[in-house]
């Protein structure tokens, strides 16, 4: 499978293509052109369609193609006659029982003994031995079927055969057997083998042996495995290596953007059209290998039979003892077409499909073609060549059985949109309502290379859903089920990730390899699924809007009243309220009774309409009765071992299961019941998640079985749904999220910041994600006793002379109030400064200025984003002025800070450095550099505001350059305000530009049209996520999120990054301690390695001494000792948690750390320069293991569960204390990933806990403005710190470090300082709670988190200071107008708030006074009662 793939595309050239091709050949060979022509006429033949003619004898020697091909074009001689083969009679084909199922921790326990052919009786023929390594198993049955019709054929030959699937090499003992099978083989045949380690093993095995075997015939590769091909003559041993006509060739011919991989494609597919025209005598080997890729192309048993007994007679055998009957050459189908199971023949029109398909197939199943949806499915060429097609066969049927109809389309080629092009559209519109790719692959160009812009482009014009179902290919189908973490890795990176990027939703399982036959089965149930899926989503373009029922669900983390509707950096109830106005404007049907504001919204799902106002329970919407449940929700039993019988305690009157929400008409606005075991300390402490409760499924089953909603659309990051127990990707249908969304197609609002996580909603719940804006980031400003110290130091620069002392002497008790002495290191508070010189009072004034400047500075999200709302003005000069900063080397474009420096002499990096050390001068103009770079972005921005404040047409920035009066830009003159003179337009010019083009991405807003698009059935163009500021690309937001190709990462950038941040780590541990480290832990997230590309993967990388290296495709799957003399320091050991999203996102980066940590590990080096060696002996000695086995260090969740709980424990307050906290840590995140054993992640708690004890340092990275360490609970879920203080011997706390990369001027800083820090600009900052309260009931929510997030920090790790709680108290609770404010707006949230400063106190991280504990507790009481209707 995936043959046509990698392989040949069209191989009937235009005779104009050939012509060129063949002046192109000539040209590279130093012959003149016109020296070979082709007969008028001729467009070329398939030679798949003809037989290879036996030279009994060897031609003569020569050094490669090249050498071939030189006299092949001298002349041109008619085709010789061909040698038609003997008939056979077809053997059957073996039983299809699968073997094995999970175990010893590989993807496959598959055994290649199954698929051994020998002759049952050999009497005294000649045998010859076949070796074959296949990357898919469709060729399997043909390759077994071939050699038995050999052996039940001839008379005087026989053939042996030995069959491995590429992923079977993983295993040693078959590796071993497939090295003898090698040393003894003839003709060694290879495949697609593109997997870079098992790439290595096949070329280590056959390498030895490749001059002594007879035929070493290997089809698109990686080039080192290209390279050991052999025919004769022929080779490619210089391929991809040294310059010669062959490479020539294919630089000339290489499509733009593509790898080497294209051009060898193009030359296999173009070569066989000039060869076949030229002597034969001289063409033989070259032939040989042309012809017996067609064949192999061909894929039949008759062309696998042929392809072995060409290769025998001429290579293997002196004389032809080949005998028997002439055949007919075996016949190919067109190399395009539509293919229907039981159609005639293969249509190469769609006009003559449909008349067929209206005419006489539709009546014959008797579906009404008017009404019918039609779903167009594109297949592999492949499977119909090999007849191994059932899995598209029972597709095909179940979506005609549903009422469907099929538009089945296929095609040789790598690019499928070509046959999309041709097949799918009939007189300029699309004849089909869903497409569906059964290949599993992107849509052009396949997994070795691929051009997304062309299939977006293609799919666009379509604009219809877009399925990419899965193949399990790489596993037999009962090792998949069987797996808990689903599809293997690289599939998922090539079948999975890769087609995302073109826009791909839904990657289903459809069909599973069987073990012995290897041919494609069918599953039955998931067919079922995607056929009823498809279809639903067809329904969507077909019905009317005011026929369709929409479910919009809502989220309440920590389920409670006042957290209704939460959604990250979202106004979920204001976004709903204009997706309404936006969808009665459509034309759907919300009733009579919409609100008439957000307010009125609010209170329709918030309140029960027969309770008093004040009612703490939610409206409900539906009664389900237990009979009714059970009847409806086929999985309610499964439920029960977690919940016990319905309705449990959940969601529930104690009789019936409710749900929660209102109803407008056809529109249902819901509450997705929460986990559950959120308040449960026995159940947060199980190391795999439970499943949904009764409440939960019963909110799906009412959505898809009485509600019976077309689509259901998800508002904002995150719901449960997508985190519900199942397998990491590849559902069953026993995965819960499968079981919950059922056949209702998903549409997901998702934070533009979070591609990860929204990947994990696409995989595991179906989604078709629609990003959504983040608000803008602004300085968060100076306020209160900072905003004094700002003003002091401004007077100093002026006065330091004179008043200088007696004003670093305010400066420096001022400082003392605001608590920076925790952060600057101030003389004492009897010290006069007087005593100081100049010098040293402008340190400590520089010091002091360094840090509020640094506040001051700090990026801010203001406010929360409503969908379909586009910034404003001044909103998008605050996102302009900070990708302004940012430098571009990728795109040749300096930041605005490095210009306007060096405008003054300086670089930029040393006034940083300069600044940070305390240089007050610097720092001075440090921030005159901001300031310009605000007035400049401001200049550029109002050229294109209109009177409402908005950008509504973006207007050249850089137009007209000098025709200002005054000279120069609005820019230009907005710097030289600044004092920056020196700078002219030129110096601007492609920033600005670059900036223009960001600003329209800025405003170019889609999210609400995409929301229509997506319920109207069309497709939702595909674009990245991430950070927007360091990826403009993520705008404008609508669009489906994708991540990256998750062996794209580490990159070369993320890697110089990461050398830095380890190296000022270092430092500062070093010169705060004394020595390195020797262990340090780390965290990998998800979303920020898909922002930075891999800078925290590739931290570790080098903590450890390791290099990552791309393999020949570009691919990160290699590694290299960095050697100790270059490393300069000892290999520091780390001990890596990864997230359950990085997990299921990264799996083969974790693979590439597992493999370096085991490298490092076995290095013979003194124990002293390398910790990871001494530690893994210290634990093979302490676990009696190898020392391999010992060096685990990447630990994460358990397939299918998320988090360690923490979070959910204290948002909840359902802990008993910390030892509660760090167990629920340690067991539930210490699942070990060995590279040895890929297929499973084992429960090493010991192990986890044990290295966890030797570490010296904790570590973590913040990489985006918009998500800090307060902002959400998932930073201190996993941080270790106090689970390593407990478990150290020594009882010692490890120190911690976060690194800040949110500014070009990246930051080590402690874990308090950056708490402080985070404290300081947002929780404390009247600038975020205030633009916070602007959003009314959910901004009182987002504060009350961040202040809940704040004491999960005491919890974990004792990072908050008591001055953070003290000052929030004083604005928060002792601020009676403050008080007013919150409680009116959303009770429940502020009562969670005064409940967070109670537990605070009552867990010792808050000292504060019994007044302030008294009013707490009488506010309590008082909002108790207010909420409670008293």
């Amino acid at each position: 499978e995936g043959t046509q793939v990698f392989a040949a595309a069209h191989l009937e050239l235009a005779l104009q293509e050939l012509r060129m091709l063949t002046a192109t050949l000539t040209a590279a060979l130093g012959f003149s052109p016109g020296v070979t022509r082709l007969p008028n006429g001729f467009a070329g033949t398939a030679l798949s369609q003809h037989a290879l003619t036996p030279v009994a004898s060897r031609s003569a020697a020569s050094s490669g193609l090249e050498s071939v091909l030189a006299p092949l074009l001298e002349q041109q001689q008619q085709q010789q006659q061909q040698q038609q083969q003997r008939r056979a009679l077809r053997a059957p084909s073996a039983a299809m029982v699968a073997t094995g199922g999970m175990g010893g921790g590989l993807f496959t326990q598959s055994n290649p003994e199954d698929r051994r052919v020998v002759p049952d009786e050999p009497g005294d023929r000649q045998i010859f031995k076949v070796v074959y390594v296949v990357l898919e198993s469709q060729y399997q049955s043909s390759l077994s079927t071939a050699c038995k019709r050999i052996n039940a054929g001839q008379e005087k030959v026989a053939v042996e055969c030995s069959g491995y699937i590429l992923e079977e090499l993983r295993d040693p003992a078959n590796f071993e057997q497939f090295k003898k099978d090698v040393a003894d083989a003839n003709i060694f045949i290879g495949s697609l083998i593109f997997v870079q380690e098992l790439a290595d093993k096949v070329v280590e095995a056959v390498e030895p042996y490749r001059e002594t075997m007879d035929a070493v015939c290997v089809f698109p590769s990686m080039p080192a495995v290209m390279r050991l091909n052999k025919i004769g003559s022929f080779t490619m041993a210089s391929m991809g290596q040294s310059k010669n006509v062959m490479l020539d060739f294919m630089k000339k011919n290489k499509p733009s953007g593509t790898s080497f991989q294209d051009g060898m494609l193009k030359l296999v597919r173009t070569l066989p059209k000039v060869l076949k025209f030229l002597p034969g005598d001289k063409a033989k080997d070259a032939r040989s290998f042309m012809m017996s890729l067609q064949y192999w192309l061909g894929g039949s048993p008759e062309n696998i039979e042929a392809l072995l007994l060409n290769l025998a007679s001429t290579y293997v055998f002196e004389s032809d003892l080949l005998t028997g009957e002439v055949v007919e050459p075996p016949t190919v189908i067109p190399d395009q077409g539509i293919w229907h199971p039981v159609a005639p023949r293969v249509f190469e029109t769609n006009e003559e499909y449909i008349q067929w398909l209206r005419n006489e197939h539709a009546p014959t199943i008797g579906v009404d073609p008017n009404k019918a949806p039609v779903i167009g499915v594109v297949l592999q060429k492949s499977h119909i060549n090999t007849k191994d097609d059932a899995h598209y066969v029972a597709l095909i049927m179940e979506i005609e059985a549903n009422g469907g109809l099929v538009l089945p389309i296929y095609t040789g080629s790598l690019d499928f949109s070509k046959p999309i092009e041709d097949y799918f559209f009939l007189n300029g519109r699309s004849v089909v309502d869903t497409t569906i790719n059964l290949t599993g692959f992107a849509l052009v160009g396949g997994p070795a290379t691929q051009d997304h812009p062309k299939a977006i482009a293609t799919l666009k014009k379509l604009n219809r859903p877009y399925l990419c179902a899965v193949p399990a290919t790489f596993q037999t189908f009962e090792e998949w089920k069987d797996s808990e973490l689903g599809l293997h890795p690289v599939q998922v990176a090539l079948q999975v990730a890769l087609p995302e990027l073109d826009g791909a939703i839904e990657p289903i399982i459809f069909a599973g390899r069987d073990g012995v036959t290897g041919r494609s089965i069918p599953q039955s149930d998931r067919i079922e699924t995607l056929a009823k899926r498809a279809i639903k989503w067809s329904n969507l373009s077909a019905k009317k809007n005011a026929d369709k029922k929409v479910a919009i669900t809502v989220f309440s983390f920590p389920p409670d009243k006042g957290n209704v509707g939460t959604a990250a950096y979202l106004n979920v109830f204001g976004s709903i309220f204009e997706a309404l106005k936006t969808m009665k404007a459509e034309g759907y049907d919300l009733g009579a009774e919409l609100p008439t504001d957000v307010e009125g919204l609010v209170d329709a799902v918030l309140h029960d309409k027969e309770a008093s106002m004040a009612s703490p329970t939610l409206n409900v919407a539906y009664s389900m009765s237990v009979a009714e449940y059970k009847e409806l929700t086929p999985y309610a039993e499964d439920l029960e071992e977690n919940w016990g019988p319905p309705p449990g305690q959940l969601n529930t009157d104690g009789q019936n299961l409710l749900v929660y929400g209102v109803r407008f008409g056809n529109v249902f606005i819901g509450v997705q019941p929460s986990f559950g075991y959120e308040g449960d300390p026995m159940r947060l402490l199980y190391a795999k998640s439970a499943s949904p409760h009764h409440g939960f499924a019963a909110y799906y089953t009412y959505i898809e079985k009485v509600l019976e909603a077309d689509a259901v659309l998800h508002f904002g990051t995150h719901g449960s749904l997508e985190f519900m127990p199942g397998k990491q990707v590849g559902m069953s249908g026993g995965c819960y999220p499968d079981r919950l969304i059922q056949s209702t197609p998903n549409l997901y609002y998702y934070a533009a910041n979070n591609p990860s996580e929204a990947t994990i909603a696409k995989r595991r719940s179906y989604a078709n994600t629609i990003s959504y804006l983040t608000p803008p980031a602004e300085n968060a400003g100076l306020y209160k006793g900072l905003k004094e110290v700002g003003e002091l130091i401004s007077s100093y620069q002026g006065l330091r002379e004179s008043r200088g002392a007696s004003i670093v002497n305010s400066i420096v008790a001022t400082a003392r109030t605001c608590n920076l002495d925790k952060d600057v290191d101030l003389p004492s508070e009897d010290f006069d400064t007087a005593e100081l010189t100049l010098d040293e009072r402008d340190i400590i004034v520089g010091k002091v200025y360094s840090k509020i400047m640094e506040i001051e500075s700090r990026l801010l999200p203001c406010g929360l984003h409503t969908v379909g709302v586009p910034p404003t003005a001044e909103e998008a000069i605050a996102t302009l002025v900070n990708i302004a900063s940012i430098d571009r080397p990728e795109d040749e474009i300096d930041g605005l800070p490095r210009i306007l420096a060096r405008s003054v002499g300086r670089d930029i990096e040393d006034i940083y450095r300069s600044a940070n050390a305390g240089n007050l001068d610097d720092n001075l103009l440090s921030e005159n550099i901001k300031e310009a770079i605000r007035a400049a972005v401001r200049a550029s921005v109002e050229r294109s505001t209109d009177a409402a404040g908005r950008v509504t047409e973006v207007n050249p920035m850089m137009a007209s350059l000098g025709a200002v009066l005054g000279g120069g830009s609005p820019m230009l003159s907005a710097l030289k305000k600044q004092g920056f003179d020196k700078v002219q337009d030129p110096d601007l010019e492609k920033l600005f530009g670059y900036l223009e083009f960001c600003l329209k991405q800025v405003v170019a807003d889609n999210e609400m049209g995409a929301l229509i698009e997506g319920l109207n059935g069309e497709y939702t163009l595909p674009g990245p996520g991430g950070d927007p500021i360091r990826n403009p690309l993520v705008l404008p937001t609508g669009k489906n999120m994708h991540a990256l190709d998750p062996q794209a990462i580490p990159t070369i950038a993320a890697c110089d990054c990461a050398k830095v941040m380890v190296d000022r780590l270092l430092e500062r541990q070093v010169a705060e301690e004394g020595e390195y480290p020797e262990s340090i832990a780390f965290v990998l997230w998800g979303t920020d390695n898909i922002k930075t590309y891999g800078e925290s993967l590739a931290q570790v990388l080098w903590m450890v001494g390791v290099r990552p290296l791309p393999d020949s495709l570009g691919r990160v799957n290699q590694i290299e000792a960095i050697p100790l003399e270059e490393l300069g320091r000892p290999r520091v050991d780390v001990v890596v948690t990864c997230s359950g999203v990085f997990r299921d996102l990264f799996i083969n980066q974790m693979n590439l750390l597992d493999r370096a940590v085991k490298l490092v590990a076995e290095l013979d080096e003194p124990l002293d320069q390398n910790f990871v060696r001494k530690h893994a002996l210290e634990q093979a000695e302490e676990f009696g293991v190898s020392v391999r086995d010992a060096a685990t260090r990447v630990f994460s969740n358990a397939a299918g569960s998320y988090s360690a709980n923490v979070g959910l424990a204290i948002e909840n307050g359902g802990w008993e204390g910390e030892q509660q906290l760090q167990e629920q840590f340690t067991s539930r995140k210490g699942f070990a990933f060995n590279a040895d054993r890929p297929g499973i992640l084992d429960d090493k708690a010991d192990m986890f806990k044990s290295s966890l004890k030797k570490v010296d340092v904790t570590f973590q990275n913040l990489d985006s403005s918009e998500i800090s360490l307060t902002d959400v609970s998932h930073y201190f879920d996993s941080d270790p710190t106090k689970v390593v203080g407990s478990l150290r011997t020594d009882g010692k706390k490890p120190s911690s470090f976060v690194a800040d990369t949110t500014t070009a001027n990246g930051q080590v800083r402690t874990l308090s300082e950056t708490v402080r820090l985070d404290a300081r600009t947002k929780l404390l900052n009247p600038k975020f709670y205030e633009g916070m309260l602007k959003s009314g009931y959910e901004g009182t929510r987002e504060i009350t988190k961040r202040l809940r997030n704040t004491m999960g920090w005491s919890a974990t790790a004792g990072a908050v200071d008591n001055f953070v709680y003290e000052d929030a108290n004083d604005v928060f609770i002792a601020d009676e107008e403050m008080q007013k404010r919150l409680l009116e707006t959303n009770p429940n949230a502020f009562r969670d708030m005064v409940t967070t400063f109670l537990e605070a106190n009552g867990r010792g991280y808050w000292e504060t006074s019994e007044e302030n504990l008294d009013r707490l507790r009488q506010l309590y009481a008082e909002v108790d009662d207010k909420i409670e209707g008293l």
